[in-house]
């Protein structure tokens, strides 16, 4: 190729005109009719002319001459009727020359403008011939289509970045529009970008909105969709990630509005047995609603007969129902600071399925007779009816006089099952619980709960003790159900089940994860031969499962098989590992949100490990992990306690950064 050929090449969906200035190695210098120097390989090219220019005619008279010619060739190419010479050719099916679609075009007119022209006109319109710089493929009809779709497609994708752009500009300076142009799609755009990133199918179009818009990362969007009242500031994004149902439909509201409460008559014609006249309480957390559980004590024979009575949530929620779909599609209740999202509608899980006060209820119950040693010499499970008595929360229960006897009888119970427990094996990991709320402003508070006091070891206790009795009563039946196991830990530091906060943290590291099966197996962790989780079938799926197959055995209902349970299992995998983050993330966010406010504070933390650049660190107060920059001169070592200062905290971002001091 020689030095003054006018040739033409694509790039940026444009066929620019240019002259060769140097030639050598298949790599030519061009000059472009845009006053461009540059490199590209011959086989670029799409079209090479038999005009010539002299190189040595100046460089601002080769650009002249070089964008006259190229004007030339578009006003010819505007001529041609690409759609029109489609129908003509698209019954051929083979490629047509250059030489020869120009004719067609251009009867008699086949110099090199023409040709060029012929180029350019199909490469515009590409919907309609598959285009190679010298020869060209009619598509069929059907392809046609399809590009011309794609083509719009990319059209509008196009125009939705034009808009975006101009959305996220007209935000930035305080002249945004309510609804703009594509404010829909570029809602979708830009939420789902934020939510899956590389995941999303609007990626390529919010990255290049970005890039148009001078954004960095992906948080400026965030703060695009919360200028624009899309998302608040403290917008749960995980609930849309993780695609949390949040609302019931109608016809599920419907069924469970169509659910009567059953009269005691009704319950007890069914074969339960009346305990309506045992002194039951509830103890729950304060703001609970959804009370699943009630407890009861009474002396018997030199002995004392515990009570642990769950409510039958499985005579309500019919196996296969609208109701048990959409508890099984859910899995779980999730409790947020900001939010709960209940398993069943509220008029069920917070009212008619609930262990309310003076309200007479359908349980499943098992009463544990036990001597004044505290050996348990034996028990039953059965169907029954209860009323509540006393509904308190762990602070009243503490404090009561009412129940005090009763109270301080359970606990006395549960602290030598507990040790039973221990002597079995079981690991007893005791750390304190951080609670976080907000406020009736929305502010979040942050108080540690000892998880310790008197009512709530008492009630974690009761329902392990119930847990474990409905496992074995089930195994014992050969009845599968969702058992829980759990390994041996990696290493074993408590002893007795005594030892500091750093010796508890870090043994719970060392723990193993509990395993599901539908037979029963040891449980680490608990130190029992059988586990199965049956005390909360309002709010835990599992939990009504393994209550389904307690009524079978009682003969209220059938049994799941074995094969249903495993699916069941496999089934719930996904959402109960989305409720688990969605809560964790959550929690977090909110406790970070909490310590924006105490930036510059100091608290104490306690040394975990050393790393190679820094320490892991606890903070004492809040129970949370956090790195910590090595200092000079400073040599630390793990359960050193430390003084540390909050330096920076973003909720959004998930940061909290402390230094030493």
């Amino acid at each position: 190729m020689e030095s003054g050929e006018i040739v033409e090449y694509i790039d940026d969906r444009k066929i620019i005109c240019a002259v060769v200035t140097e030639s050598g190695n298949q790599r030519l210098r061009l000059l472009t009719e845009y006053n461009r120097e540059i490199k590209v390989a011959a086989q670029r090219l799409s079209h090479r002319s038999t005009l010539r220019l002299d190189p040595a005619a100046g460089r601002n008279l080769l650009v002249a001459s070089l964008q006259n010619l190229s004007q030339k060739r578009r006003s010819i190419a505007a001529g041609i009727e690409v759609k029109t010479l489609w129908e003509v050719l698209n019954q051929e099916k083979a490629w047509i020359d250059l030489h020869t679609i120009t004719g067609l075009c251009f009867p008699g007119a086949t110099d090199d403008n023409h040709q060029s022209a012929v180029i350019r006109a199909l490469f515009d319109s590409r919907s309609y011939f598959k285009f190679k710089p010298d020869r060209f493929l009619p598509y069929t009809e059907k392809q046609v289509a399809a590009m011309i779709a794609a083509e719009q497609e990319e059209q509008h994708r196009q125009q939705c970045i034009d808009a975006g752009v101009r959305w996220i500009q007209a935000t930035q300076s305080g002249s945004a529009e309510v609804h703009p142009e594509y404010g829909e799609a570029l809602i979708d755009i830009f939420t789902s970008f934020f939510l899956f990133e590389k995941e999303s199918p609007h990626y390529t179009t919010a990255r290049s909105i970005m890039k148009k818009a001078n954004l960095s990362s992906p948080n400026a969007i965030f703060n695009h969709l919360v200028s624009v009242g899309v998302w608040s500031v403290d917008e749960n994004v995980d609930l849309l990630k993780f695609d949390i149902p949040t609302f019931f439909s109608k016809p599920v509201i419907q069924l469970a509005q169509s659910i009567q409460t059953k009269t005691a008559d009704t319950l007890l014609a069914d074969g339960r047995v009346d305990l309506t006249h045992l002194t039951t309480i509830t103890i729950d957390g304060q703001s609970t609603l959804d009370f699943d559980d009630a407890l009861s004590i009474e002396p018997r024979d030199g002995h004392v007969l515990v009570g642990i009575h769950i409510s039958d949530v499985a005579q309500c929620i019919q196996r296969g129902s609208l109701l048990d779909k959409e508890a099984l599609r859910r899995g779980s209740s999730i409790y947020m600071p900001d939010k709960r999202i209940s398993m069943a509608p509220p008029l069920l899980a917070e009212n008619r399925l609930s262990l309310m006060r003076n309200r007479i209820r359908p349980t499943i119950s098992t009463m544990v007779k036990i001597s004044p040693s505290g050996d348990i010499i034996s028990y039953d499970i059965f169907a029954s009816i209860i009323r509540v008595d006393h509904q308190l929360n762990y602070f009243e229960a503490n404090l009561s006089t009412e129940a005090g006897e009763a109270i301080n009888a359970l606990h006395s119970i549960a602290g030598r099952f507990r040790e039973k427990r221990i002597s079995q094996g079981g690991i007893q990991i005791i750390l304190p619980e951080i609670n976080v709320w907000l406020d009736e402003t929305g502010i979040p508070v942050v108080n540690q709960v000892n998880r310790e006091s008197p009512s709530r070891m008492m009630v974690a206790e009761m329902m392990i003790l119930s847990n474990w009795l409905s496992a074995r009563f089930l195994s014992e039946n050969g009845m599968p159900t969702i058992f829980r196991s759990q390994p041996k830990p990696k290493d074993r530091i408590l002893k007795n089940g005594t030892g500091t906060l750093f010796q508890h943290w870090m043994q719970r590291k060392l723990l193993r994860r509990f395993e599901l099966s539908t037979r029963a197996k040891y449980h680490c962790g608990l130190g029992l031969d059988a586990y199965a989780t049956t005390t909360s079938p309002i709010r835990k799926y599992f939990d009504l499962v393994t209550q389904r197959q307690l009524r079978a055995v009682l003969g209220l209902e059938r049994a799941y098989t074995e094969k249903e349970i495993e699916d069941i299992i496999d089934q719930l995998a996904q959402p109960m590992a989305k409720v688990a983050k969605l809560q964790f993330r959550r929690n977090r966010y909110w406790l970070l949100k909490y310590l924006e406010g105490r930036i510059g504070e100091k608290e104490e933390a306690i040394v975990l490990q050393r790393r190679r650049n820094n320490y892991t660190v606890l903070l004492k107060a809040y129970m949370i992990e956090c790195p910590l920059p090595q200092t000079g001169g400073v040599n630390l070592k793990p359960q050193d306690l430390v003084q540390v200062t909050i330096q920076h905290v973003s909720a959004r971002k998930n940061q909290l950064s402390l230094f030493l001091g």
